[in-house]
């Protein structure tokens, strides 16, 4: 039997959560890690809140392997005024972990938006089991928070008109980084952040989208959010 970890085990993460590509939330994350063994609680607000009338989905990852840092717009190299995921890879890494709100939290679960935190605003509490590349991650310092999905009325027309690099059936905005932020190693008894469940709370404002080929781009994320709900509705 594996002895439970000690207060020495025991290392506390935390990350500040800045807005990237004109996104006007914030959040923070701490993760406190047992050995293998994460319990993260986070708080975000500000973002996109709906889409149809439904919560809109924000996937978001433990990014690692890189720099350890997030983009500056001179990484987007489209000039298209967006960081893309891609674009935004050398700086923090490919996905180690995916933050779902239940079930997988591999790389596979990445765009999953049916497990992803959903609204403007989640209180967010989880505790997962992380695989060895993104331990080495946290322990090597270079380990990043990113959230993604962007408001697409902040995007120039021309990142409106956009496919996700990610996902060719969604829109530029759907994938595109909202918040990041470089975990850092906290002091013993550092607190944590956010409370409740990891449900997300939509807000009342409706998100209104451009018209012509940005309408286009964006129904394919009409339907999935569509699949979502009726995913989630009781039988």
């Amino acid at each position: 039997m594996t002895a439970p970890a000690s207060a020495a085990d025991t290392v506390t993460y935390q990350a500040t959560l800045d807005p990237l590509n004109h996104a006007t939330g914030s959040g923070s994350l701490t993760l406190r890690l047992d050995g293998d063994r994460a319990t993260i609680t986070e708080h975000f607000d500000g973002l996109a809140a709906t889409f149809k009338d439904m919560p809109y989905p924000h996937v978001q990852h433990i990014h690692g392997g890189a720099k350890g840092m997030c983009p500056t717009m001179a990484a987007d190299k489209n000039g298209d005024g967006v960081v893309n995921t891609a674009e935004g890879k050398p700086s923090y890494g490919p996905i180690q972990t995916t933050l779902s709100v239940k079930g997988d939290t591999s790389p596979k679960a990445g765009t999953n938006v049916k497990i992803a935190p959903a609204g403007a605003s989640t209180d967010y509490n989880r505790t997962i089991t992380l695989d060895a590349a993104t331990l080495k991650s946290l322990r090597s310092g270079i380990a990043v928070i990113v959230v993604h999905g962007l408001d697409p009325t902040t995007l120039s027309p021309r990142a409106q008109k956009e496919k996700s690099e990610l996902v060719p059936s969604l829109p530029l905005a759907a994938t595109s980084p909202a918040l990041c932020g470089a975990l850092k190693t906290m002091p013993a008894g550092g607190a944590a952040t956010g409370t409740g469940s990891t449900a997300g709370s939509s807000m009342p404002a409706a998100w209104i989208l451009g018209t012509g080929a940005g309408l286009a781009g964006t129904a394919a994320l009409a339907r999935i959010l569509l699949l979502r709900r009726r995913a989630q509705a009781p039988e």
